[in-house]
């Protein structure tokens, strides 16, 4: 979380900027997020924001990448711990899912999807912190078989598969789609698609080909 507001100069931090950002999201909706709205909160100037950002798209991807950096440190912790691969999993879904109808990033997630067709840098943007999902999601499944805690599969499809799922179902929380705006029943739907697309290794997966688990 941000430190303090302000410099010693007096300006608003930027990080507080996004911090600010994210939370007038989560109580407002985006719709109400404004560059003289959002300094208004701060109470610093329109301007002095868009000197660090340049714009209300750059606003929005900087305030994206600041959240999930910080989910990124939370799924590194995810997997270096001392615990099953299913354990894990089930952590990695939490973590990934959105908490209800105004989590804020999520929110910000579907908006910039919709303003990539247009926009090369953006989608570049996406994409990497996309990649970080992936490549993390993958070693966790990889290193689940080779523990002999998932049956024999290629990672990378399934890693792809669930992804996709994960994101079809944050998108039905975050549009209030999903059971009355609950999120707990995402979370079992979740679970039930991890358990077919990733099955538990079973005494019969010894003779399974290596070739199947890449």
């Amino acid at each position: 979380m941000a430190g303090s507001a302000r410099r010693r100069d007096g300006h608003v931090t930027q990080e507080r900027m996004l911090e600010e950002a994210m939370a007038a999201i989560a109580e407002d909706g985006l719709a109400s997020l404004t560059m003289s709205a959002l300094a208004e909160r701060l109470g610093t100037s329109g301007g002095h924001i868009l000197y660090y950002f340049g714009s209300k798209d750059l606003l929005l991807l900087a305030a994206l990448r600041w959240s999930e950096a910080a989910l990124a440190e939370e799924r590194r912790a995810l997997l270096a711990r001392r615990t099953t691969a299913e354990r894990k999993l089930d952590l990695f879904l939490r973590l990934y899912l959105p908490r209800g109808t105004r989590d804020p990033r999520w929110t910000l997630w579907i908006e910039l999807w919709a303003r990539t067709p247009g926009n090369s840098a953006l989608r570049e943007a996406q994409d990497k912190l996309d990649r970080g999902w992936q490549e993390d999601l993958e070693a966790l499944l990889t290193a689940g078989v080779e523990r002999r805690r998932f049956a024999p599969l290629d990672a990378a499809a399934r890693t792809s598969e669930l992804l996709a799922l994960l994101d079809g179902l944050s998108t039905r929380v975050v549009l209030g789609q999903e059971s009355r705006r609950d999120p707990r029943p995402a979370l079992e739907a979740a679970r039930s698609a991890a358990r077919l697309l990733i099955p538990p290794y079973a005494a019969e997966d010894a003779d399974t080909p290596a070739t199947e688990a890449k």
